[in-house]
């Protein structure tokens, strides 16, 4: 059984920082990729970021890049998602997701396991 735990949201304002963290725990899950994805109200979940085992390969949407940095700690068997220069636009539910295979994945369906989501809401 593969559980991930996200914690670290909450509300803050435009412009400000959160920093999430998902604690995984299971077999092999700590050794597969990791990734973040958010949902907004009416909208379909999309991709944020995502980090190879290694934390050699990165990716991040186009929408965060230069604002979010995704890390890793192998030992703590956790995943960090560090947000700044927060907007309005990225209100939404922020799931973390864990993968078998070691490389990144940049959709939904290439991830095998999920968080429950941690909500961030940022006011204008």
């Amino acid at each position: 059984q593969v559980q991930l735990v996200e914690s670290g949201g909450g509300l803050v304002q435009a412009g400000g920082s959160l920093r999430l963290s998902c604690v995984t725990s299971g077999r092999t899950v700590s050794s597969g990729g990791k990734g973040w994805f958010r949902q907004a109200p009416g909208k379909e979940r999309e991709f944020v970021a995502a980090i190879s085992w290694s934390g050699g390969s990165i990716y991040y949407a186009d929408s965060v890049k230069g604002r979010f940095t995704i890390s890793r700690d192998n030992t703590k068997n956790t995943v960090y998602l560090q947000m700044n220069s927060l907007k309005p636009e990225d209100t939404a539910v922020y799931y973390c997701a864990a993968r078998i295979g070691r490389t990144p994945g940049r959709s939904a369906g290439e991830y095998d396991s999920w968080g429950q989501g941690t909500q961030v809401t940022v006011s204008s």
